[in-house]
């Protein structure tokens, strides 16, 4: 009898200590925490500011075009942190440099890198920013950020993917004034001047 009361009393006696013990999972989360880890936020619409190491200066960033000359999304994203910018904010000169691969013609070149300055300028000045801050300036394939062909001539994919962009300057309060850049036809007509002024002069 003392036997079987005891099997039926242990039992019982073990739960009543196991609910006595103090909890250590530690209180309920609350309402807001609750909250907090069920929020989801798209990191394509979280916009950072810049922060420059000297405010007072320039900015300098670029945006990629996979082809052709239309924004892509990943080029709006990097616009719009561009536009959240101090120097953008203090109102200085902003110069669009236009970029092309080598795939094409020297015309179409200049042309298409013109088309994808401006196509920067365009979303800027549809945001707020005054048009005549911007300066574009179209290069073609002459400034390549890297090469165009591999060794054995075979084009290189991924440095022609890297030199078409929009090179993106934006000066500071405390900048050097801005000189205006000339195209790569100026450039050509100027060195020809030159040699022919030099052919011209009396030899001494």
């Amino acid at each position: 009898m003392t036997y079987r009361l005891a099997l039926v009393l242990v039992p019982a006696v073990a739960s009543l200590a196991l609910a006595a013990c103090k909890d250590d999972r530690g209180p309920p989360p609350s309402e807001e925490d609750a909250a907090e880890k069920r929020s989801i936020f798209r990191p394509e619409f979280q916009v950072e500011p810049i922060e420059a190491l000297d405010p007072q200066g320039s900015l300098e960033t670029r945006v990629l075009f996979p082809e052709g000359s239309a924004l892509t999304e990943e080029a709006r994203a990097d616009l719009a942190t561009v536009l959240a910018s101090p120097q953008i904010a203090e109102g200085g000169a902003i110069v669009l440099r236009g970029h092309s691969d080598s795939g094409g013609s020297d015309e179409v070149n200049m042309r298409v890198s013109q088309e994808r300055a401006e196509a920067v300028r365009d979303w800027l000045v549809e945001n707020g920013v005054a048009e005549d801050r911007i300066t574009v300036i179209a290069f073609g394939e002459q400034n390549p950020d890297r090469a165009n062909a591999l060794p054995d001539g075979a084009p290189d994919e991924a440095g022609r993917a890297a030199n078409r962009r929009v090179e993106i300057e934006i000066r500071g309060k405390g900048a050097t004034p801005l000189e205006k850049e000339p195209t790569l036809a100026e450039s050509l007509a100027e060195a020809a001047a030159e040699r022919e002024a030099e052919t011209e002069e009396p030899a001494q």
